[in-house]
């Protein structure tokens, strides 16, 4: 397990890394939203994370990510954003509506459908991404980028929900600028939507960049980074 001290200058050296992407890029540091994906990580290296000043979390998994909400909650440390960023089984969205800050994986109808039937019965609205498989990769959801324009009018019809822009996984590579082309992609789609003035629909929010690739996302407009092995160290699965 992660020690405090390697977190903490992990998480200096994503800082650094961010700043200068932002600055090659021209864009200001404060435009960059900084996920820190925690899953398979236990409460306790949660807690150096806190600690450090990082108050941004994203989970894969319903389960995991209540366990730790919970968790922090009956601490009285109530200031944590939750971003559910793994693919969301539509009996489980119940357990996070009106605690969770955004869901960046919203890739169907139906489960656009319960995610707004959930909001309503909590009467709250539920910020949302779509997410896109801009890679068209089998092992991956998301639904294509030609696909998104007419899902995304589709889904805006719902009260309770709000689209607030999209999301990718890029395909793995060892080399980042491989997935620039990607990132260019997921942009040009996010302001052709924006372009379209759909109700109920912002595209603010392009998430994509992982701790791979993050720097060259930036570079290429994203405004959410998800940073999980960067921060705390290679995942034990076995947990």
């Amino acid at each position: 397990m992660i020690t405090e001290k390697e977190l903490k200058e992990n998480l200096d050296f994503v800082e650094s890394k961010i700043c200068e992407a932002a600055a090659k890029a021209n864009r200001e540091r404060n435009d960059i939203k900084l996920i820190s994906i925690s899953k398979t990580n236990p409460v306790e290296v949660l807690e150096y994370a806190v600690n450090a000043g990082v108050r941004v979390f994203g989970e894969n998994k319903v389960q995991e990510l209540v366990t730790k909400m919970d968790y922090f909650d009956a601490k009285g440390i109530n200031d944590i954003e939750w971003h559910l960023v793994g693919h969301l089984q539509s009996n489980k969205v119940k357990y996070i509506i009106g605690r969770v800050k955004m869901i960046h994986s919203v890739e169907s109808e139906k489960l656009a459908a319960v995610i707004d039937q959930e909001s309503k019965k909590k009467n709250v609205i539920t910020d949302i991404l779509v997410e896109v498989n801009i890679g068209s990769e089998d092992s991956k959801f998301g639904i294509t980028a030609e696909e998104a324009p007419e899902f995304i009018e589709k889904i805006s019809k719902f009260e309770n929900i709000r689209v607030k822009g999209l999301m990718c996984i890029a395909p793995y590579t060892s080399d980042p600028e491989e997935n620039r082309k990607f990132f260019i992609q997921m942009k040009k789609l996010s302001v052709d939507i924006a372009n379209k003035n759909i109700h109920n629909v912002t595209m603010n929010n392009l998430s994509m960049g992982m701790t791979g690739d993050y720097t060259v996302a930036i570079e290429e407009g994203a405004t959410m980074i998800r940073v999980g092995t960067g921060i705390f160290g290679k995942r034990d699965y076995s947990i």
